[in-house]
């Protein structure tokens, strides 16, 4: 299987995707986008901004379990990862959004 987005549309009509690897795991999650375009904009954004330096933020959960935000030149944060139970986990989290998301084709199941 393929890396894809995949964007689909939530219960109160707005839009979200998710970067999916090639085990067919989620990586990275959207935020909510009012208009189907704002998402395909924030999918091209998280493609532009996996190579940039200094786009991703370790977080540290209530939990003490660790997780990702990928933010936009900006500032504004466009996806976040699961937890992990390691910082190596995180990391390694990190490193397949960079490998996967140049490459990820889409799959619209947004039915707009």
């Amino acid at each position: 299987m393929a890396s894809k987005f995949h964007l689909k549309k939530a219960k109160d009509g707005q839009f979200h995707f998710n970067l999916i690897a090639g085990n067919g795991e989620i990586i990275l999650t959207s935020e909510l986008y009012k208009a189907k375009d704002s998402a395909l904009n924030g999918i091209e954004s998280v493609r532009k901004n996996v190579t940039r330096e200094g786009a991703f933020e370790v977080r540290a959960s209530t939990s003490d379990k660790h997780y990702f935000v990928l933010k936009a030149t900006n500032g504004q944060i466009i996806g976040q990862s699961q937890t992990y139970a390691s910082a190596a986990g995180c990391l390694d989290g990190m490193k397949s959004v960079v490998k996967n998301a140049p490459i990820a084709t889409l799959q619209d199941d947004s039915g707009a």
